[in-house]
């Protein structure tokens, strides 16, 4: 019970990064990989705050606003130096892996001893792995909600059809490249909080903690999107992204209960998100053959 709690508290706060990848991934079209040295970063600069005796909620929207920067960056490069996406993320990530080792002095560090948002008073009522859990439904809900409300603003619905169509977005009136530096900013915010979130869960943050989590935010994305319909609203697709986020937990405690080492964890989590990948189009080739079945049945 105590490794389903975990597990389902670890999903919540991995989801707040599926939800900032969903913004670039889905609405903008584009994988963004300075998610990469985001993830890190905002786990950098709240451990090192909080290191420093700064309120953890007020490093944790410190290392949002971090996270926001480095989005900027990405932007910036993407639509004023005509640099293409996922060259002009790694560059950005690339130069935030030495940003983290200035920011923390060294390549990982520890906060024990230090409080965070999971060692608030008003969580000490609850039994062991709980506070992971009620502070991740807090944060997600209001992230959901959040972003939820902005996409449904004249902003949000401009930064929708940037990325449905630029060419008729511009013909709107429309400025497609602050609509795409904004959207970078935005999700690697949330990224940036999602880093904070895990380093204060974990107790340190590292410089090598982004290895891979842009398959852990993709599987979030793309999991959700397999179990559920594609008939749901936008917000209804935000909710399918903390689900897939759990469930994706759910399965990593699987493989361990197997007793597969745990070093073969992102192996499994690049297999998991390939075979979600996959099922969609294994779905389409199953309904046509049922339909060219009942055809040929009917016309006999």
């Amino acid at each position: 019970m105590s490794i389903l709690v975990s597990a389902i508290g670890q999903g919540l706060l991995w989801a707040t990064l599926g939800i900032g990848l969903f913004l670039t991934f889905r609405i903008l079209d584009f994988p963004d990989m300075t998610v990469e040295g985001t993830f890190p970063l905002g786990a950098a600069v709240t451990v090192t705050l909080i290191a420093n005796g700064m309120n953890p909620a007020l490093a944790s929207l410190t290392a949002a606003l971090a996270g926001a920067l480095a989005g900027l960056v990405t932007g910036l490069i993407y639509t004023k130096g005509k640099v293409p996406i996922l060259l002009a993320g790694i560059l950005t990530m690339t130069a935030i892996y030495s940003i983290n080792l200035r920011v923390m002095g060294q390549a990982n560090r520890s906060l024990l001893g230090k409080e965070t948002l999971f060692t608030a008073p008003f969580l000490d009522f609850l039994p062991k792995s709980f506070p992971t859990v009620m502070v991740g439904l807090l944060i997600i809900i209001a992230v959901t909600g959040a972003t939820a409300a902005f996409l449904q603003t004249e902003l949000g619905q401009a930064f929708i059809v940037t990325g449905d169509n630029r060419a008729m977005a511009r013909s709107l009136g429309v400025n497609t490249d602050n609509m795409t530096i904004m959207g970078l900013m935005v999700s690697n915010a949330l990224i940036g909080l999602g880093g904070a979130l895990v380093a204060q869960n974990n107790g340190f943050a590292d410089v090598n903690m982004g290895i891979g989590v842009i398959v852990v935010a993709l599987a979030s994305i793309i999991i959700g999107e397999v179990i559920f319909t594609d008939q749901m609203s936008l917000t209804d697709r935000l909710i399918t992204v903390a689900i897939g986020s759990v469930l994706y937990r759910f399965v990593l405690v699987i493989v361990l209960y197997l007793g597969f080492n745990a070093n073969d964890l992102n192996l499994f989590s690049a297999v998991v998100l390939g075979l979600a990948l996959i099922l969609p189009q294994l779905r389409k080739h199953f309904k046509l053959g049922s339909v060219l079945r009942k055809g040929v049945a009917s016309h006999d």
